[in-house]
């Protein structure tokens, strides 16, 4: 998993309150159990017409935000069914922190293990960064997360509360099986001290 230490992006502005997984990435794309080749089909039926053609109007379709690294979300993100490829198709898409006021735990919690930042902010703050990014790509915020720090592209600051396990595991790039991988050493001391004693199994 990449490591996420700081970000200075472009902030695309999605006010819509509960946005569900399926909104996110539709079932009848769960096809794959790789993590990759999902980003096409983000937001799917918001982004693309049937005939596959663009919805001009769709926040990233538009110019100024097809490379946004940032989402700027309404209430209740990621609500909805537990499919963790939705944080999949975020990602691969090449998004890699959401602001909202709140978030699906299911969701929240598999955005950490994808290399993705969820914030929770109050929703005057929220407010703030929504009108913030609503300026286009010459408007780009910075998101620390080693200070916890979200900078406006106006200089404002903005701070806020992430967990510390998790907070470390971003830093490090560290998913479930990074994690693990730490304790190779004592996984395989445990291992050969097993076999020493059960030769049989």
């Amino acid at each position: 998993m990449e490591k996420f230490e700081k970000l200075h992006g472009i902030a695309a502005p999605m006010p819509l309150v509960n946005i569900d997984t399926d909104m996110i990435i539709p079932k009848v794309f769960l096809k794959s159990i790789q993590r990759s080749g999902f980003g096409k089909h983000l937001f799917d039926e918001m982004r693309f017409n049937r005939d596959g053609t663009e919805i001009e109007d769709f926040v990233l379709n538009k110019p100024q935000y097809r490379a946004a690294e940032i989402l700027i979300a309404g209430d209740n993100f990621g609500c909805g069914s537990s499919r963790e490829h939705a944080p999949w198709a975020i990602a691969d898409f090449g998004i890699k922190c959401i602001v909202s006021t709140s978030f699906a735990d299911i969701f929240f919690n598999n955005c950490f293990k994808n290399g993705i930042l969820p914030v929770v902010l109050p929703q005057e703050q929220v407010d703030l960064l929504m009108a913030d990014s609503e300026k286009g790509a010459n408007a780009r915020v910075t998101v620390d997360l080693e200070a916890q720090e979200i900078t406006t592209s106006e200089g404002e600051v903005i701070t806020f509360d992430v967990d510390a396990h998790r907070k470390h595991c971003l830093l490090e790039g560290l998913d479930d099986i990074g994690q693990t991988m730490q304790k190779q050493s004592a996984i395989d001391s445990f291992e050969a001290q097993a076999s020493a004693a059960r030769p049989w199994v």
